[in-house]
């Protein structure tokens, strides 16, 4: 699925399905004559996005193609239909499964990645995961009990060792709210 950014994207029609794509996308699609490891073209492109500006066509734009690489030609899942009428005698089973062929975007009207104007939108702080917090109290409260124990065995000898983890805090009462 493509990027819902401000990157190159278009609406291209394959075996009369309609497939949104982008650059170094993967899809499947309906049977393509050709081999795998071969690159063609899909010429009929309803829409093409490029940043912020967006061609549309009628019924297709002129001139514009997508190139392409077959991947590889599978089958697709059993699909199956039973038909029953009771007391009449009528059971029909039909069922087959789907030829497809995996395809890889390569490029979209000869662009492989947008050079339309784009919206910009300035980047946030990350702010600090969970696990960073819980790192950074982990290594501060691991000085701390290095510490204690090194006091611990210059008074009596021996050195215990530390603990894993703080120990747990008492739960709130419900009645204070």
């Amino acid at each position: 699925m493509p990027k819902s950014d401000g990157s190159l994207s278009a609406v291209v029609v394959s075996g009369g399905k309609q497939y949104r794509v982008a650059p170094g996308d993967q899809i499947l699609v309906d049977r393509l004559a050709g081999e795998p490891g071969s690159s063609i073209k899909l010429d009929r492109v309803l829409l093409v996005r490029d940043g912020s500006d967006i061609k549309v066509g009628t019924p297709g734009i002129e001139g514009m193609d997508i190139d392409i690489k077959i991947l590889a030609h599978r089958r697709g899942p059993r699909i199956e239909t039973l038909r029953y009428k009771s007391k009449k005698r009528v059971r029909v089973h039909r069922g087959g499964r789907a030829d497809l062929t995996a395809i890889e975007i390569l490029a979209v009207g000869g662009l492989t990645e947008a050079t339309g104007s784009e919206t910009k939108t300035e980047a946030k702080p990350a702010a600090k995961s969970k696990t960073d917090t819980k790192k950074a109290k982990a290594t501060s409260a691991s000085a701390e009990t290095t510490e204690t124990s090194e006091k611990d065995e210059t008074v009596t000898g021996k050195a215990e060792a530390p603990t894993k983890r703080a120990p747990r805090k008492p739960k709130a009462d419900k009645e204070t709210k």
